[in-house]
């Protein structure tokens, strides 16, 4: 049975009892949020050595990484670097995204098999994926049209291979394309964009949604989490909150009420572009929309207008979205909108949304968010060096910085100050011989 199913019976299952191990609650109330559907684990058992993981309010804010290749860039290797990368710098989920090269189809599915397998093995995150991607690099034509039969197939292929959760996107339906039309931007969504160009040639509603029977069937079997996607997600600051967007999304809560009664975990994508004060208001009305599903989002990103800095642009949303709402976000790196990143730019969105993530824990009063926080102040204080990059987010960085100013400096035994103020101008050694004096 599936973990939503475990739950609805009372029964607690392993992978609950980590997830309360890992977060420091009974596991009862892991139980309960399972349950309700408010929190999610996705773990597909074919998926050996992974490592189960909570999502939900009731947990603290994770991350996720998108890896895998592009149609011009990037291969096995290169992915496999990039995964270790994220896990390293503490991505706890991860998505290939990876699609086909333009040969024959049943290379193209063997080399997406290869990737994807080559990641599952090296994974001890839950890994997704975006099914549709697959599916039209193994058709013909300089533009395949999708084959809603051949998805269903790739789903059930991946499901099979051990896919922890997928992004479908099932709630962008054909009364929304003139909606969508309207917008500066349009459909920015990959897999959107897909789906809205087969309704319109086709004169036939969204087969993910038509199927979607099917679709639950297919995942109930492996226990594969749905992460709805959203299609119609702004892809700029002028579509954002949008009437196309809304209206995704309210089918987007029809189709969570749908699995959860099929015994089928589910969370929601979120937007894309969305100024900063619109954030809150996006967080709280999924959450009433979607039944308090799981809310991933992607940035936001507050400003359209700092290519090669947007993972500090979406940085600042993500803060506010895992302090409003949001459970788990999905990282933008500084390459976004300029091309595929490379491992360095992986490093650099996990540790930019590990921040994010951390601060809304922190904001939103988590308990026990702002304990590292606590012994960073009094590693500062101490001047205890070695204390503040045990506790630091990026340990290594930090201390590269401080032997970098040591070895500018010449000071390689003065540790009781730093470069910013000097030893005369520290106002941590003045507080601490006024305490001293007291």
């Amino acid at each position: 049975m599936t973990q939503l199913e475990a739950a609805k019976q009372g029964i607690v299952t392993e992978a609950m009892r980590a997830v309360a191990a890992e977060e420091g609650c009974p596991v009862e109330k892991v139980l309960a949020e399972v349950a309700s559907g408010r929190a999610v684990i996705p773990l597909n058992p074919a998926h050996k050595g992974v490592k189960p993981t909570g999502v939900g309010r009731a947990f603290t804010t994770k991350i996720n990484a998108n890896l895998g290749r592009s149609p011009s860039r990037s291969g096995k290797g290169d992915e496999l670097e990039k995964l270790q990368v994220a896990l390293d710098a503490g991505a706890q989920f991860v998505m290939d995204l990876s699609v086909g090269t333009g040969r024959g189809a049943e290379e193209i599915r063997q080399e997406l098999r290869d990737i994807r397998q080559g990641m599952l093995d090296a994974s001890s995150a839950p890994l997704g994926t975006v099914p549709i991607y697959e599916t039209i690099s193994r058709l013909d034509g300089e533009i395949p049209v999708m084959d809603p039969n051949y998805l269903l197939q790739v789903i059930r292929e991946q499901a099979e291979q051990g896919v922890d959760f997928m992004t479908l996107h099932a709630g962008l339906l054909r009364a929304h394309l003139p909606l969508a039309m309207k917008r500066k931007m349009g459909i920015v969504s990959r897999g959107g964009a897909i789906m809205a160009e087969w309704m319109k040639q086709h004169d036939a509603e969204n087969p993910l949604y038509t199927h979607w029977d099917e679709v639950m069937e297919i995942l109930a079997e492996h226990d594969v989490t749905v992460s709805l996607g959203d299609g119609l997600r702004p892809g700029c600051l002028a579509d954002a909150s949008d009437a196309a967007q809304f209206a995704e999304l309210s089918v987007l809560g029809e189709l969570v009420r749908r699995c959860r009664a099929r015994g089928v975990q589910v969370m929601v994508e979120g937007p894309g572009h969305v100024p900063f004060n619109q954030i809150q208001m996006n967080m709280e009305r999924e959450q009433t929309e979607c039944d308090g599903a799981p809310f991933y989002v992607l940035g936001p990103v507050v400003t359209d207008i700092a290519p090669g800095y947007d993972h500090i642009v979406s940085a600042i949303g993500a803060t506010a979205a895992a302090t409003y709402g949001a459970s788990l976000l999905c990282y933008v790196t500084p390459a976004e909108h300029l091309g595929l990143p490379d491992a360095t730019e992986v490093h650099q969105g996990c540790i930019a949304y590990l921040i994010a993530a951390h601060a809304g824990d922190v904001a939103r009063g988590l308990p026990g968010a702002r304990d590292r926080d606590d012994k960073m102040a009094e590693a500062r204080y101490n001047f205890d060096w070695n204390a503040q990059f045990a506790v630091a987010l990026d340990p290594c960085a930090a201390r590269e910085r401080w032997l970098r100013t040591r070895a500018e400096s010449g000071a390689k035994h003065d540790d009781d100050h730093c470069s910013m103020c000097g030893k005369a101008f520290c106002a941590v050694r003045t507080s601490r011989r006024m305490r001293e004096g007291l």
